[in-house]
């Protein structure tokens, strides 16, 4: 199976480094940005199963990020990075589609469990895809078989 790959993006080096080194001991495939413009542009030429953004980017907010990166990559997988916890940017981090909110300092624990979890939500998520059109194209070919017969 393919290393799952993961794009981090956050102005702070120390955390680049070591969420890099947490996520790479884990045996996961990892890429960094310190912006959100050079996030756009690695999203858009490379495949990335999940992403871990910073909320403040020095030019543009995280959430505006998560925008970009969905119209970019919609199965990919985002959860937000705050150094700034409020209720607020939780929510609007939530209902502009991340799939996690983690306040700094983060657990190391923490974060390999959540970046498990839901790397595991989205293989769920194409297997489940797979299935249904594996049993729709079984499906079709029984209906087709039938009208053949009848006719």
């Amino acid at each position: 199976m393919d290393k799952k790959k993961i794009l981090i993006v956050d102005d702070d080096r120390t955390i680049l480094t070591s969420f890099s080194e947490i996520l790479q001991s884990k045996g996961y495939s990892i890429d960094t940005a310190e912006s959100g413009t050079e996030a756009i542009s690695k999203t858009e030429k490379d495949y990335f199963n999940l992403v871990l953004l910073d909320i403040k980017l020095p030019d543009m907010e995280g959430i505006d990020l998560l925008n970009s990166i969905r119209e970019t990559n919609p199965r990919m997988m985002k959860i937000v990075v705050s150094g700034y916890a409020s209720l607020e940017n939780a929510v609007a981090a939530l209902n502009r589609g991340a799939d996690a909110y983690l306040i700094k300092p983060v657990d190391p624990e923490e974060l390999v469990r959540i970046v498990g979890e839901k790397l595991k939500k989205q293989e769920n998520a194409g297997n489940m895809s797979q299935e249904k059109v594996s049993e729709w194209i079984e499906n079709r070919v029984r209906k087709l078989e039938q009208e053949y017969e009848d006719n």
